[in-house]
């Protein structure tokens, strides 16, 4: 920061003024967190309150309309499931066909393996 000698009487007149209303404002906030009124210099530019919204409210006949229509919905989906086609049986594989499938992967494992062996 520089020292106060080497400014000019204008930089010293704006410094003056921005600590005063430094202060002004120190004080309207101070009055603020405090509760008090306080009145706005001319200068300050007005600023609006920002409005509160307002809260909604749903009457008890309406929460019990809304419930049940909720209740209506769900029974609907619940009822279509019963209706809806009965899963499929999966169907099984014969242990001979489960023999089958693995002696031929066997056969291609050995058949990979006797490849490499060649390769070596």
């Amino acid at each position: 920061m520089s020292s106060l000698s080497s400014l000019t009487p204008a930089q010293l007149r704006r410094a003056a003024e921005i600590q005063e209303q430094i202060e002004a404002l120190s004080s309207e906030l101070a009055a603020v967190l405090n509760g008090s009124s306080v009145s706005v210099p001319q200068s300050a530019p007005e600023i609006e309150p920002v409005k509160a919204r307002k809260k909604y409210k749903l009457s008890a006949a309406g929460r019990a309309a809304k419930i049940a229509a909720q209740k209506a919905r769900w029974a609907k989906v619940e009822a279509g499931k019963s209706e809806a086609e009965p899963e499929k049986k999966r169907r099984k594989m014969s242990a001979a066909a489960k023999a089958k499938i693995a002696a031929a992967a066997k056969a291609r494992w050995a058949k990979v393996r006797a490849g490499k062996a060649g390769n070596v």
